[in-house]
């Protein structure tokens, strides 16, 4: 995936919080909770797409 789409995408992302953040009403913990499980999302999107998730799926601890 190229970068620029990768970059237009986490705007998209990044817009799209921040109009249901300002303009949706809703209580402060539940906003936490959807700010925090869009990052979470948008991370472990992230280290996807770079190829990171599948070298730390192949650490083996002992």
């Amino acid at each position: 995936m190229p970068l620029l789409q990768v970059l237009m995408i986490l705007i998209v992302v990044g817009v799209l919080l921040w109009l249901v953040n300002s303009f949706i009403p809703m209580q402060g913990t539940i906003k936490s909770i959807l700010n925090a499980v869009v990052v979470i999302v948008v991370v472990l999107w992230l280290l996807d797409i770079f190829g990171f998730l599948h070298t730390l799926s192949r650490i083996h601890t002992v």
